[in-house]
């Protein structure tokens, strides 16, 4: 007598002719949405909601600064400024994404870009002339990136503790090069970039360079392996090593990620400024981890995006402008920006509760 075996069926009661462990033919082991829709179209929906409620904010605020400051906020040369005040915290804010969203954190990037300014802007390394200056930035922005890394990833220091430490010890650093003063710099290529006559088709080279950093972290972040360990380690680091992927040594790379970050920054603030300081990037940390925060970063690691975190610093930066160009008070502007920052962790709360 010959034996029938029916095909295994699916969680709609259909035969689909495939073990997969899980009712849906896919062997994820989740159940497949009743309304047929993939998943990952949720997720990129609410990544759509959370960009165009930026975007939102982001167009309140401009029109804001139209109504009580017409001819000053909507003038060509106050939004050059407002963008390329970004950039430098931007570019930070870059690295700060990726970092958090591994689950960890770096409370040393301001005193990073404070010691890479000032290294970058003594005497003997302004002799070796624009290259030199670029060059000793980011070689000391990588090399605290690395200390960094060493000790989270493989010293297993809390970041937290160990980021706090090199936030200490840099702004020692930095105040022991100087001895308290203002580093001028002489090198005429590097001071000529912050110049109009440096703009190209009316855009500032520092807000060049911060979208070349925007558009390379997007494309890390969603177009590369690298990307997709980051979310891995930070959504369950346990699971990310079980299925093969080097956690160490990932966390090592990203903070020396985000070391390369700060001593791009110091350039661009090099520019800015024309000049090195210790106070260089001052709460710049608490800056970069709010605009990554409101873009729809976690704090506990798994989920972010560059275009939401860029979106929040624009965001800052806006507030920043219209207050100054108000003449508001700074601790009226720092009671905004918490309330911002306070609204967007309910609404991140909410957003995670509900998926």
């Amino acid at each position: 007598m010959t034996q029938h075996v029916s095909p295994p069926r699916d969680g709609n009661g259909n035969g689909n002719g495939h073990g997969t462990g899980a009712g849906t033919g896919t062997g994820t082991g989740k159940a497949a949405p009743v309304d047929g829709t993939p998943a990952w179209r949720g997720v990129l929906a609410r990544a759509d909601v959370r960009i165009l409620s930026l975007l939102g904010v982001l167009a309140v605020l401009v029109l804001i600064g139209g109504i009580t400051k017409p001819d000053e906020f909507l003038d060509t040369r106050n939004l050059q400024l407002v963008l390329t005040q970004a950039s430098v915290i931007g570019v930070v804010t870059v690295g700060m994404t990726f970092v958090i969203m591994s689950g960890g954190i770096d409370l040393s990037v301001g005193a990073i870009v404070a010691l890479a300014s000032v290294w970058a802007t003594t005497v003997a390394t302004q002799e070796y002339g624009f290259f030199g200056i670029l060059f000793t930035a980011i070689v000391v922005g990588v090399g605290c990136g690395l200390v960094n890394g060493v000790l989270i990833a493989y010293g297993a220091m809390v970041p937290f503790i160990a980021t706090l430490a090199m936030l200490a010890s840099a702004r020692g650093l930095a105040l022991q090069i100087t001895d308290g003063r203002t580093q001028v710099v002489t090198v005429t290529s590097v001071l000529d970039l912050g110049e109009r006559d440096a703009y190209v088709l009316g855009i500032p080279p520092l807000v060049l360079v911060f979208a070349a950093v925007t558009v390379i972290g997007w494309l890390v972040l969603n177009r590369t392996t690298f990307g997709r360990r980051t979310v891995a380690v930070g959504g369950n680091a346990e699971a990310a090593r079980l299925a093969g992927i080097d956690v160490r040594r990932q966390r090592l790379y990203l903070y020396l990620l985000s070391g390369l970050c700060c001593g791009i920054a110091a350039f661009l603030l090099i520019v800015l400024s024309g000049s090195g300081q210790n106070t260089n990037g001052n709460l710049y940390e608490l800056d970069a981890i709010a605009a990554a925060i409101i873009g729809g970063t976690l704090l506990s690691g798994g989920r972010g995006t560059i275009v939401g975190s860029v979106l929040g610093v624009l965001i800052f930066t806006t507030i920043t402008n219209i207050f100054a160009l108000n003449n508001l008070q700074s601790d009226v502007q720092q009671i905004a920006k918490g309330a911002i920052i306070v609204a967007a962790v309910l609404v991140q709360r909410r957003t995670a509760s509900t998926t």
